[in-house]
């Protein structure tokens, strides 16, 4: 004889939408995996170039307060400066020197890292700014992979909910066969029907857990929803800070420094001007050159995150 159990309670049904939501899930996951390299990738590259440029200002300053101490020295071997001069302007020259060789460390860590996330053995050798790929106008909260893996982790956990209802109602088996009977030796067709009474098992306790499963994947995506919401709004608020930054660095103020710095050490060699006010202004300009490696590396990051969010629309471009 053969039996088949007829489906009515719709556990096929389920089961099947399960394992769709479960392989859009692995989908989005993978998606997800990549978006962060990206954005890892991003940001390291970002950091590695704010690390070169924060070389080569420390080797401008170390240049520059060498030069310093020479004309200190100088003007104090033909009396026009008292030794304490010289002093001041060796002491700049240590804190300079010490800056240029942490500098050197972090320039080296910062290409190391970068050439691990992109599986190379040996570091870059020479970096060149990328900041590059277009952004989209408008980035969707809803719309990004974090929240799309919740939503269809949601899925997977309705689809869980109807399985274990699927399982907790009857259906019948039917069956035919074949009977021989010995005593006469006729044979005879036989059908059969059958059905469970599940009086004491309805299946209760696992329904009420997917149901609290099915509320718990309800709540996370909600708070995915308000963690992209607040990760887009910062980004975009910590892009216009860095945009105006720069605007305010590179349209006066870089080159307000620079000439404080020129017109500091002409006067200082002049005899007008002490060397603090030398140093005070190259301390200035360093500064204002640190501040725009800074806001340059805020930008890169700010769009970084833009970026890794507005992976869902395949708008990102994925090259750093």
């Amino acid at each position: 004889s053969i039996n088949q159990q007829l489906d009515f309670a719709g556990r096929r049904r389920a089961r099947m939408t399960l394992a769709d939501a479960e392989f859009a899930a692995a989908q989005y996951r993978l998606e997800i995996a990549r978006a962060d390299l990206a954005f890892e990738v991003r940001s390291q590259f970002a950091a590695a170039i704010a690390a070169h440029d924060s070389l080569v200002l420390a080797r401008e300053n170390e240049a520059l307060t060498r030069e310093l101490v020479r004309v200190a020295q100088t003007m104090v071997d033909t009396g026009n400066e008292p030794p304490l001069r010289a002093f001041r302007a060796n002491a700049a020259l240590v804190q300079a020197t010490a800056a240029l060789r942490a500098a050197e460390t972090d320039e080296r860590q910062a290409r190391r890292s970068l050439a691990a996330l992109l599986g190379a053995s040996t570091p870059p050798t020479e970096l060149v700014d990328g900041d590059t790929w277009t952004l989209p106008s408008d980035v969707d909260a809803r719309a990004t992979l974090d929240v799309r893996l919740a939503e269809t982790e949601r899925l997977i956990a309705e689809a869980q909910l109807q399985g274990q209802r699927a399982e907790g109602r009857v259906d019948p088996t039917v069956g035919i066969g074949v009977r021989q009977l010995r005593e006469t030796g006729d044979r005879a067709l036989v059908a059969n029907m059958s059905m469970p009474l599940p009086i004491f098992d309805r299946n209760r306790g696992n329904v009420s857990a997917a149901r609290s499963d099915v509320a718990a994947a309800i709540a996370r995506r909600e708070d995915a929803i308000l963690k992209a919401e607040a990760e887009i709004e910062n980004a975009r608020a910590e892009l216009g800070a860095a945009e105006a930054m720069l605007a305010a660095i590179e349209g006066s103020g870089i080159a307000q420094a620079r000439e404080g710095v020129r017109l500091a050490e002409l006067s200082y060699r002049a005899g007008k001007s002490s060397l603090v006010e030398y140093i005070d202004a190259q301390r200035a300009f360093a500064e204002t050159q640190a501040e725009l490696i800074a806001a340059r590396k805020a930008r890169a990051e700010a769009r970084a995150i833009l970026a890794r969010q507005a992976a869902a629309d395949g708008d990102a471009d994925h090259q750093p």
